[in-house]
């Protein structure tokens, strides 16, 4: 099986015992290394993960916030684990190289990575350059920071020719080299016998825009872009980088990249890439050019999605997909669970689950994508981010605001603000405690012809353990309204 060889004696500890973890902690076991996996929950909290590596050598050292890293040749850790933490800390004081499940899988599998970053529209963009690559007749896979983890498919299935990867910024702060410390030079596990130790970038990268997210993760946006930058920081000549040329993060970076470079736009023609022009979204390489289709012939609403079909367009161009497959995708693609996603039209109500957007940016994005009148539900754990062009936007576009969760007194006071602003809007806000309390109110407060839109605005964590599984319950609800 692909990368199964010289694992064996290499001791890795896993830190993180969810969906990555014990994904990563099959694969690693079943490829011979000696496997610690480590998590600081309680292992009745862990059991629907922890049946998946029932029966195989895995030590599990589970309620135990401070892991033992001095007998571990190599560190795993999950996106949730930040590198101010201490364990990460040690490691690096003492050599030991620090890896993902999906640097790993980097590392091991033989096929063309395409990798998606950015702040929003990274996973409908990674989505849809799948279907375009299918489409045109390659073997892939769709995964990273989306769906099921590669590394799992490795045990079953032979390796794609391509496979579409979306990263998040926790991810790539690990794509930097494994080595970092004072014993850089020092110190050469067994572990670095199996992986590389460099940066890596994939040879095909695209960075969908970059704007404020994750602050209450990252310190600055300095620090979240730089994460951003490892998509493309290793890349060599030959590689590809598709940046939008819309903002000013990405427009900076396209400088700075080493592989040939293609941007996208919606606000103007590009030398090299797509864009729109008045209706229609272009694809140009070199002197040619070709029509893909009008946006209105687009299935996804929202001019947000316009800009993601776009950035699609130049990853499978850069694949060397041809146009008209890129075209029938694009045309086919209505969307990704839990993004605009109409979930029922009911008394004449539309009801939209939007739980991805769990920053003020996405939500506005949401609210840009309807010219029906709005009843949003918003709230949610805040990111410590603006809100103050949110509730700008909330008053020209939505009638009444149903606030739930956390961010209730934040939302409140940026309305309330926002009003100072435009004294004229009448744009009504009510609050409650939960989202079962907000869907019931809308049922009850909205109009036939009216969009209900779960765009939050704010995380789940207040409530729930994902955005997912907030956008699952938001269906339940929905479809239990009589």
């Amino acid at each position: 099986m692909t990368g199964f060889q010289g694992w064996q004696h290499v001791r890795a500890l896993i830190i993180g015992a969810a969906r990555e973890g014990t994904a990563l902690a099959r694969f690693l076991a079943q490829a011979g290394a000696q496997v610690t996996l480590n998590d600081n929950k309680p292992a009745e909290q862990l059991a629907k993960h922890l049946a998946l590596i029932q029966g195989l050598p895995i030590a599990l050292d589970l309620g135990n916030p401070t892991p033992d890293v001095s007998q571990c040749d190599i560190l795993f850790i999950s996106p949730g684990v930040p590198p101010t933490a201490p364990v990460v800390q040690e490691a690096r004081q003492r050599g030991v190289p620090i890896s993902s499940e999906p640097r790993l899988f980097t590392q091991v599998v033989p096929s063309l990575i395409v990798g998606i970053t950015g702040s929003s529209g990274k996973t409908t963009t990674t989505a849809l350059t799948g279907r375009m690559l299918i489409a045109g007749g390659r073997n892939v896979w769709v995964g990273g920071n989306i769906g099921s983890p590669l590394t799992a498919r490795l045990l079953e299935e032979p390796p794609p020719e391509v496979a579409v990867m979306e990263l998040s910024s926790f991810q790539l702060e690990l794509f930097t080299p494994a080595y970092q410390g004072p014993e850089v030079e020092a110190r050469r596990t067994a572990a670095s016998r199996v992986l590389s130790i460099e940066g890596y970038s994939p040879p095909v990268a695209a960075i969908t825009n970059i704007t404020p997210n994750h602050l209450d993760r990252h310190p600055t946006m300095e620090d979240y872009a730089s994460a951003k930058w490892q998509i493309l920081a290793h890349q060599k000549a030959g590689d590809w980088a598709i940046l939008n040329a819309d903002n000013p993060y990405t427009r900076e970076m396209a400088l700075r990249a080493k592989g040939h470079v293609l941007r996208f736009s919606l606000e103007g023609e590009v030398s090299e890439g797509a864009f729109l022009r008045g209706q229609d979204l272009i694809l140009r390489a070199g002197d040619r050019e070709e029509v893909l289709c009008s946006r209105r012939a687009l299935p996804l609403r929202g001019m947000h999605n316009v800009a993601n079909v776009l950035c699609a367009a130049c990853l499978a161009a850069a694949c060397g997909v041809a146009c008209e497959a890129i075209r029938q995708a694009a045309l086919e693609f209505t969307g990704v669970p839990h993004r605009l996603e109409t979930v029922r039209v009911h008394r004449g109500v539309t009801y939209v689950n939007d739980s991805i957007a769990t920053s003020p940016e996405r939500a506005i994005a949401a609210l840009r994508a309807y010219e029906e009148p709005l009843v949003l539900l918003a709230g949610g754990r805040d990111k410590h981010l603006p809100w103050e062009e949110w509730a700008d936007w909330v008053l020209r576009r939505a009638r009444l605001v149903i606030a739930f969760g956390e961010a209730v007194p934040i939302i409140e006071r940026a309305l309330h603000q926002a009003k100072g602003r435009a004294p004229h809007a009448d744009t009504m806000l009510r609050s409650v405690r939960t989202l079962e309390e907000a869907v019931a109110l809308s049922a009850e407060l909205a109009r036939p012809g009216e969009v209900v839109l779960l765009s939050p605005g704010g995380t789940s964590f207040d409530a729930f353990a994902d955005f997912e599984a907030r956008g699952e319950r938001f269906r339940e609800l929905v479809w239990a309204l009589e």
